[in-house]
This record gives C-alpha cells, sequence and structure tokens, in this order.
C-alpha cells in the first residue's frame, strides 16, 4: 500500500477534512516515502487472516471500495500516490507529492497517468505543467549520460574487439538519437532471422499474405511489428540466406522508407535503422585480416618492438579500399545479382578475426563467468595461470568467431569441473588452481591443462580424474 493509500485510509472517518490527509502525506514524505511506489495491496493475506475470508474476497471488497469512494473508471492497482491525489481532486497534495519527486509520467496498472483521472480545473493544470518540466529533466539527463557514457563505451562493455563495427553502428545511431531522440518512443529493436524466409511461398510470412489466402487476418511477421515501433532498430540476420523476392520487398523499404503490407496498408518507418549481417566473403575478408595482421608484426619486429600486442589492436588492421572494390563487391554482386539492392546500402562493416591480445580477453571473460558460478553453487574459488589463458586461446576458430573459444573452456575446462565434482574430488569451500603442464618433456607433446586443489598450507594436490574424461576429452 502506497503512501497516499495509507494516508487515504487514516483519513477515512473524517474525509470532511483535507488539512489531516495533507499532514499525513507530509510527514510520510518527510520520513522517507517513496512517493512514486505503486498500490498493489501488499497485506491482501494479512487481512484475509485477521478477517478469515479468502484472499481473492479481500481483494474484490478492496476494488468495491476504491470504485465507490474514488473513482469507477479506475482501478487501485499500481496507482501511485499521485494518482490517489488527482482522483481525490486534492491540488495541494498533487503539488506536494510533484514537490518531493513523484513522476506525473508513471501510469498504473491500467497504463494510466494521474493526468488522466484529472478533472479539468487547477489539478489537471498542475499535472500538465510539471509533466513538460519532467520531460525536459528526463532528456537533459539522458543527453549527459549519453555524454558521460558514449554508446561506444557501453559497446565496448559487452563486445571485445570489432572496434570499427562498434563506432559505425554507434555513429548511425547517434544520428538518429541526436536532437531528433522522443523520450516517449525510444529505439526498439526487431530480430528477422533470414532463414526462415527461403522459400518463395514464405514471402507472405515477412509482410502477410494478400486478401482471400490463408493467415490473411494475422499479418506478416515484420509488418507487424514494424507498425507497433515504426523507429526500430531492425536486424535482419543472415540476409544471405533469404529468397530473391524478399530483397525485392526490401528495395521499397531502404530507398523509400515505407512497407507496403498483404492488405494493402503503407506503414511508414522512415526513422528506423535497418542492419543487415551476412557470411558471404567471410572466408576472403578473414585471409585479408590474418595477412595484415601479419605484416603488422613483421614491421613491429624490425622496429625491435617490446611487446607485439602493443601492434595487434583491432584499430591497426584496416581493410582497405582496393580490397573491398576488387574483391568483396565482386562476390556480394554475384551472390545477391542486383545493384540496386547494393545501391541501397549505406555503409558495409566487416568483422575481422580476433588478434590475440583479444582471444585473451574473451577467455578471461569465459573463466570469469564459469569462477562466478562456481563461487556462487558451489563455494569453489577458481584461480588460473597466465599460460592457462594462451593454451585456451589455442582453441579459436576464425570460422565460429567467439563461440569457438566459449566451447573450448566448456570443453577443456567446465567439463572437468563437472566431472572432479561428481567423484567427490573437490571439497566445499576449496581453492582450485588451472595450470599448464607437458605430458612429457621427452616427447616435447602438447601442453595440457592441470588441476590443483590448493590447500590452506598453499599446497597443491594434483585431481586425478578417472576416464573417460580427461582434461583433453
Amino acid at each position: 500500500m502506497n503512501l497516499f493509500s495509507f494516508s487515504y485510509s487514516l483519513d477515512r472517518p473524517k474525509r470532511g477534512n483535507p488539512q489531516i490527509l495533507n499532514f499525513v502525506v507530509k510527514v510520510l514524505i518527510e520520513a522517507g516515502a517513496d512517493p512514486n511506489a505503486g498500490d498493489h495491496f501488499n497485506n491482501v493475506y494479512d487481512t484475509s487472516r485477521e478477517k478469515g475470508i479468502h484472499s481473492l474476497e479481500v481483494l474484490v471488497s478492496r476494488e468495491d471500495e476504491f470504485s465507490s469512494r474514488l473513482s469507477s473508471r479506475a482501478g487501485f492497482r499500481g496507482c501511485t500516490a499521485l494518482h490517489y491525489a488527482t482522483l481525490a481532486d486534492d491540488p495541494r497534495t498533487v503539488r506536494m507529492l510533484l514537490e518531493a519527486g513523484a513522476n506525473p509520467m508513471q501510469t498504473n496498472g491500467l497504463g494510466h497517468t494521474a493526468r488522466a483521472y484529472a478533472k479539468e480545473g487547477e489539478v489537471s493544470t498542475v499535472l500538465q505543467e510539471w509533466e513538460g518540466k519532467f520531460q525536459e529533466a528526463q532528456a537533459r539527463r539522458e543527453a549527459e549520460e549519453r555524454r558521460r557514457f558514449p554508446l561506444e563505451r557501453r559497446l565496448k562493455e559487452h563486445i571485445i574487439g570489432q572496434e570499427g563495427a562498434i563506432n559505425t553502428v554507434a555513429s548511425a545511431i547517434r544520428r538518429k538519437e541526436n536532437g531528433w531522440y522522443d523520450e516517449e518512443h525510444p529505439l526498439g529493436f526487431i530480430r528477422m532471422d533470414m532463414s526462415e524466409f527461403q522459400e518463395k511461398h514464405e514471402v507472405a510470412k515477412f509482410i502477410g499474405s494478400p486478401p482471400g489466402y490463408v493467415g490473411h487476418e494475422e499479418g506478416g511477421q515484420l509488418t507487424k511489428l514494424l507498425r507497433a515501433c515504426p523507429n526500430a532498430v531492425v536486424l535482419f540476420d543472415e540476409v544471405d540466406k533469404a529468397h530473391p523476392d524478399v530483397l525485392t520487398i526490401m528495395l521499397q523499404l531502404f530507398d523509400e522508407g515505407r512497407l507496403t503490407d498483404g492488405k494493402g496498408k503503407t506503414i511508414e518507418c522512415k526513422d528506423a535503422i535497418f542492419i543487415m549481417t551476412s557470411n558471404v566473403a567471410s572466408d576472403e575478408i578473414a585471409q585479408h585480416a590474418l595477412q595484415l595482421r601479419q605484416e603488422a608484426e613483421e614491421v613491429s619486429r624490425r622496429k625491435l618492438a617490446d611487446n607485439l600486442e602493443d601492434v595487434q589492436k583491432g584499430d591497426d588492421i584496416k581493410i582497405s579500399r582496393q580490397f573491398k572494390d576488387s574483391v568483396i563487391r565482386p562476390i556480394l554482386k554475384a551472390h545477391f545479382r542486383r545493384d540496386e539492392f547494393l545501391g541501397r546500402i549505406n555503409e558495409i562493416v566487416y568483422f575481422l578475426p580476433f588478434c590475440h591480445s583479444e582471444l585473451l580477453q574473451l577467455v578471461s571473460k569465459e573463466l570469469n563467468f564459469w569462477a562466478k558460478k562456481a563461487k556462487q553453487r558451489h563455494d569453489i574459488t577458481l584461480k588460473w595461470d597466465r599460460p592457462v589463458l594462451d593454451l585456451l586461446a589455442g582453441g579459436y576458430n576464425m570460422h565460429y568467431g567467439a563461440r569457438s573459444i566459449k566451447h573450448e573452456v566448456e570443453r577443456r575446462v567446465v567439463n572437468q569441473l563437472a566431472a572432479a565434482y561428481e567423484q567427490e574430488l573437490l571439497p566445499k569451500g576449496c581453492t582450485l588452481r588451472l595450470s599448464v603442464q607437458s605430458e612429457s618433456q621427452e616427447e616435447r607433446s602438447a601442453p595440457s591443462l592441470r588441476l590443483e586443489v590448493v590447500g590452506e598450507d598453499s599446497s597443491p594436490r594434483t585431481l586425478d580424474i578417472r576416464p573417460p574424461l580427461s582434461p583433453e576429452h
């Protein structure tokens, strides 16, 4: 029960005295009550036990009381103190709550703001005035947040490497966001798996079936989502798998910023941002990037660089214009078979293979993830040596990208943890250390992963995990 609901209950015997209600609300605010707390009538079960009636009957009674005393147009669920004060047509309390930080844009369980229930007069005027103030303040806060934490920085907290792609995408979103930001209709996100539209007849799923055909009333997957959020970020994943007829539809979408659905209705989406992913020419791009990286390393060796990682950052590897025009564009043209489709693409972003320093970051991220799980679920502290990162980074496959690192950590580390735990080799609260060792110095075999339990005296004990599992299988 929020603070106004509580005040309203206290004041119920004296409904002709609003001063008491104002006083109670003031006291609650000064005591630290949250003016934006919604009314969910949290004590319904306590009330049902006290009165010896079913909890559903308590809710029904509460709803009836709310309707008869305040409004038959609203329900109490999710109502804030501001909703209650508005329904009670109490301008003094409304101002008091707004000055205390009440959000005039907050909605109740029915999706209505407080002003939706205001009578014509002072309360409605005050709420409208404060809605404008609140939106301006919110826009300033969000603009300041974007300046302090640019989108590139936020993306890099979740994405390792690919700085060129991050900068390109962030710049496109910034062009839409700056100066045209609408807090009531923020950018949404729509993902379309284009492998679902490989056949000609599946175009109907994309924009909806024409009149007279099965599924006409259901509409298309894309058109329904764009109608609901016409300024979304739309991802067409693996667009190279889509049927050519789907690409024809995209021509209208990219060129005119509108889309006609199966019913003949036009959807305006000029403010949407469209992103496509494709594996076309990925092998050629990867091989070219590896060659560039090798050349950069050779240059660093000639300069007697102390740390080769300094020259392995993604920013130092640039795909040349000549390579794009002479190698990539002919491949894209041969696959999509239409210049007009490629001509409507503003910019092509190239994802390059990870360099070694980025692979080490990926491995660290995965190990930290499982270390956190080990601590939370089994009270096991997981540690590792630096050579472990190099060993696991060797499992990178540029065709599978970051997934190959994830699978390598699961195969060589997590599988062993699960087996050791099943065989009761990991005491609760223990510290487990991962290190690298060679199977045999004489045979000069490849290094392998060793799991050790570190005792209280810091002495390590190598785990003897029984077959069929071993660190290599």
